[in-house]
């Protein structure tokens, strides 16, 4: 049996015989089916793993057991060229574009800013070059990624799933993607930061912001960028572990979870490319490097 696949053929998949994607401990029961993986998807096979880290930042832990169901995950995040087909067949207008501003790393300050003029088709304005085709889009808001996911028959991940598809939906113990250690034999296996952050970006795996999709090559998987390049919403609230099985009723200042890292992390700040770290922003806000993907049932 066949755990993944290319996309548009026909697999065996185990599907849970319980339906379920909660958190609980032990192996789920799995039934096999056919089904085919959607086009620009992967399979994701279904199982237990361990989220979060003990030995991470504070918001990582304390690490818990989850069963997820078995799902599909888009290969890479959502590209510039994927976003513009969105908005010509939708109309769509971005929170970036209604508010006229998004949010920039200033080269000359180093600081944040709302950029006017800053938007998915001109990620540093309006003056600055396009956004390039193969890229991943940006300055898109989690209400953006919503409705795109939504028009594509799709659905933001969770960050339960996200997690476990970055782990190869074995509970593979990370804290990498691709294993244990980064940068071996000077090989780069992400678009991250390199030098002295936020000063200096020596840009010596060849990028100094977003790359096209794919360029560092795919997971046992078959997934691309699911560390750097662009941080990617997920469908959940942010809350520290301890209170997820708490009540929680968000309110105008409570922000959605973002997983993957992005080209501004360096092991000295966020080290958001390891699989267990998280970051989180309002889902109204909108930056230069944060992006998505999309993931849909079986």
């Amino acid at each position: 049996m066949s755990t993944y696949a290319a996309y548009g053929a026909v697999v065996l998949l185990a599907v849970s015989l319980a339906g379920c994607r909660a958190e609980a401990p032990g192996t789920p029961a799995f039934e096999a089916v056919q089904a085919e993986v959607p086009e620009g998807m992967v399979y994701v096979p279904g199982g237990t793993t361990r989220i979060g880290s003990d030995d991470g930042l504070p918001d990582e832990a304390p690490s818990f057991d989850a069963v997820v169901a078995p799902f599909f995950l888009d290969v890479h995040p959502v590209t510039v060229a994927q976003f513009r087909a969105f908005v010509e067949a939708t109309g769509h207008v971005t929170d970036a574009e209604r508010f006229g501003n998004s949010a920039v790393l200033d080269p000359a300050t180093k600081t944040w800013t709302l950029h006017e003029g800053a938007t998915w088709h001109h990620p540093l304005g309006p003056v600055a070059a396009p956004a390039p085709d193969d890229h991943p889009v940006t300055h898109v808001s989690w209400y953006d990624a919503v409705a795109y996911c939504a028009w594509a028959g799709r659905r933001l991940p969770t960050e339960v799933e996200w997690e476990h598809a970055a782990r190869g939906g074995r509970n593979a113990p990370g804290p990498y993607v691709w294993g244990t250690t980064f940068g071996a034999g000077g090989r780069y296996e992400a678009n991250t930061w390199q030098g002295t952050f936020p000063f200096v970006n020596t840009g010596e795996d060849g990028f100094l912001l977003t790359s096209p999709v794919g360029a560092f090559g795919t997971s046992e998987l078959g997934l691309m960028d699911m560390a750097g390049n662009v941080w990617e919403w997920t469908a959940d609230w942010f809350r520290p572990y301890a209170e997820r099985d708490r009540p929680f009723t968000p309110d105008a200042t409570s922000e959605k979870v973002q997983r993957g890292g992005s080209f501004l992390c360096h092991a000295d700040y966020c080290h958001g490319y390891r699989v267990s770290a998280r970051s989180h922003s309002t889902p109204e806000s909108s930056h230069f490097h944060v992006g998505f993907r999309c993931a849909k049932d079986l």
